[in-house]
């Protein structure tokens, strides 16, 4: 019984100092002061699944792959903004970048957190401009042998510039090895 009152007592204390952590980064990232170069900078979202993470801006870490803490970095320079109030909500980091060229890695997690989908993009982002990064399954009718038409529709994620897509990446399944990795394909003009 001892043992057991021990054991809760620790994972109790790890669990506070998890939130607390969580809680001290979200009053870290309001704290962020913005200045007069910042407001020029591009507003950079993801969305489409309940959870998806900025791992890397260009050669700094923003939030950390196993321990899914924001870098310490990525807060002093005011990469990351919070939207709403707090960290707790699913998709709640949002980044600011100055304009121009930058390697963005994102991770996805389309069906649970053990599994994330990552996607790394280089592209030029436009001052006072906000884009989003949507993931979803690209539905389509499928057609061909009863192996192809029963895997899993492929995954893409659509690179928004307001409202328009400007750029779409897709990872088909492979039906051979069930691997698959991101490719860029043609965006419709006239969407």
């Amino acid at each position: 019984m001892t043992k057991s009152i021990g054991i809760l007592g620790v994972f109790s204390l790890i669990v506070l100092m998890l939130v607390g952590c969580q809680a001290w980064d979200t009053v870290r990232i309001k704290n962020i002061k913005e200045t007069e170069s910042m407001k020029k900078n591009a507003l950079v979202f993801c969305e489409g699944t309940e959870v998806c993470e900025f791992e890397r801006l260009d050669t700094i870490n923003i939030v950390d792959e196993n321990r899914y803490q924001i870098s310490d970095e990525a807060i002093e320079q005011g990469l990351v903004r919070l939207k709403g109030t707090s960290l707790k909500h699913p998709n709640a980091l949002y980044l600011s970048v100055l304009p121009q060229q930058h390697e963005v890695v994102i991770r996805f997690y389309p069906i649970s957190k053990n599994k994330a989908e990552k996607l790394v993009v280089i592209h030029r982002f436009e001052p006072n401009r906000n884009y989003t990064f949507k993931m979803y399954r690209n539905r389509g009718t499928g057609t061909g042998s009863l192996l192809n038409v029963s895997a899993p529709e492929p995954l893409c994620v659509d690179l928004i510039e307001g409202q328009k897509t400007i750029r779409r990446f897709c990872k088909p399944y492979n039906v051979l090895n069930g691997l698959g990795e991101f490719a860029e394909k043609k965006v419709n003009k006239r969407q």
